[in-house]
């Protein structure tokens, strides 16, 4: 394991070989709904990054033991670790390269209902609205500062690690799935806990 943006990470190998030692540690995958329905890992639970904070105090509580946090590349999971580490909870750490990872390295996986993951609805979204600005700008030259506002966006996500689009495409109906439970997953967190 090793600290990249202040957060502990851990590679895909050395997970599996953690989880198969100790089948107290739990993944929890911190994706939409709809990403996690796609493919997940088996016996893993979902709390999306979006629930993190309005749930922190009984993450906190309910988690005993090492929870492993999954998204699709890593970026979600390691903002998810720092809101738990600054809550008061040690045990948390980030796959390194997230759900990408864990499928190229032959991890298993429980597949689902096929779709597009958050980032890639991002690069459609902000790549139509850019490509369309430019069309646009034949005929109303101010579209081009679209293009431009666009470009400034993603280059603030990139240098904040952070995405507002990201944030607001997660919150459509199609990336929702067939919902999360959050109640749920926090009680599966909880009872896991306790058995450990």
């Amino acid at each position: 394991m090793n600290a990249n943006n202040s957060s502990p990470t851990i590679d895909v190998p050395t997970a599996r070989a953690l989880l198969a030692a100790n089948p107290d540690v739990l993944i929890v995958d911190v994706r939409t709904p709809g990403e996690f329905e796609t493919a997940h890992v088996p016996a893993s639970i979902n709390l999306p990054l979006e629930q993190v904070d309005a749930h922190l105090g009984r993450i906190v509580n309910d988690a005993g033991g090492q929870i492993l946090l999954m998204c699709q590349s890593g970026n979600r999971a390691t903002q998810a670790c720092t809101k738990l580490a600054n809550a008061g909870l040690d045990g948390a750490t980030v796959i390194t390269g997230g759900m990408n990872a864990w499928i190229t390295a032959g991890g298993p996986v429980e597949h689902g209902r096929e779709r597009w993951n958050l980032e890639r609805q991002v690069r459609l979204v902000a790549g139509g609205i850019v490509l369309l600005s430019v069309v646009a700008s034949i005929w109303v030259p101010a579209a081009r500062f679209v293009a431009g506002a666009v470009g400034a966006g993603l280059t603030f996500a990139a240098l904040s690690d952070t995405c507002a689009m990201g944030a607001l495409l997660s919150r459509l109906p199609y990336n929702r799935g067939a919902g999360c439970d959050v109640d749920r997953s926090l009680t599966r967190l909880r009872n896991e806990r306790r058995e450990a």
